[in-house]
């Protein structure tokens, strides 16, 4: 039996080549579509080269009335956290691909999914490369103690900072807090010019035109220094793969897992 999946934002820059890439699949059926711009009108209509015949919902609760396995959101800042709640309170597994949720959100998130026993994987990145960005930064971590972080997005991202530098900082807090020679808290000057705060890491978020998204951790030593950066360009191909694979892993966890490093084999 395929594994029925609903996407929220599927009209968006992601969701659409997601749905198309679900419809595609051998395993996996589209069962839901949510976007409130859309609300009404069919897929096949606005998603381009498809023939994806399926009503768009405007909102999770009326999408879910459906039978659903598994939730991808990739909403806004503004919807996402209630739309996993209620997705979690119906036992649907959920997998997060919109930013902006905060630690506390994730607290509540991950009480909520042990409380109806479903599993919630929420990724800053679905991309290889940010993937990859997370895992080197960590290992490099274990060896130096100075780094900052810094978020790089376009002009029009209102939430700072970006998912891909929250999952980022709490990773690295998992192994060890960074080294600051002066503590912000004895910055002579702006203390907000030496950056957010966020799990004891410190984090630069630029907003500018030319950019889609990216992350860089600088890792500084005496005499050296050490650079990963993470950058994508403008198509959502690379995050494709990646959400297909928490689509597909989810179900075997129950709670909150951070990291889509975190399930794969």
């Amino acid at each position: 039996m395929k594994l029925r999946v609903c996407v929220a934002g599927a009209t968006g820059w992601v969701g659409q080549p997601l749905c198309l890439a679900i419809a595609a699949s051998d395993d996996l059926t589209l069962a839901g579509a949510v976007s409130r711009t859309h609300a009404g009108e069919a897929l096949k209509d606005v998603v381009e080269n498809s023939n994806l015949d399926l009503a768009i919902s405007g909102s999770v609760a009326e999408a879910l009335a459906n039978p659903t396995d598994v939730l991808v959101d990739y909403t806004s800042a503004a919807a996402v956290k209630a739309n996993v709640l209620t997705a979690i309170s119906k036992g649907v597994h959920v997998v997060i691909g919109a930013s902006g949720l905060t630690e506390t959100d994730f607290n509540e998130i991950n009480q909520a999914a042990i409380h109806h026993q479903v599993g919630v994987l929420a990724a800053g990145n679905f991309a290889i490369t940010a993937v990859l960005l997370q895992r080197f930064a960590c290992q490099a971590a274990e060896y130096l103690s100075h780094w900052e972080i810094i978020d790089y997005a376009s002009d029009t991202k209102k939430d700072a900072p970006s998912g891909t530098a929250r999952e980022l900082a709490f990773r690295l807090a998992e192994v060890r807090k960074p080294v600051f020679t002066v503590p912000i808290s004895e910055t002579i000057g702006e203390k907000d010019s030496r950056g957010a705060t966020l799990n004891g890491n410190q984090i630069h978020s630029v907003r500018l035109p030319g950019y889609v998204i990216g992350a860089e951790v600088i890792f500084g030593a005496q005499d050296e220094r050490l650079t990963i950066r993470h950058n994508a360009g403008s198509g959502a191909v690379p995050y494709i793969q990646g959400t297909l694979l928490a689509i597909r892993k989810v179900r075997n966890h129950v709670g909150l897992i951070r990291g889509l490093d975190r399930i794969m084999d």
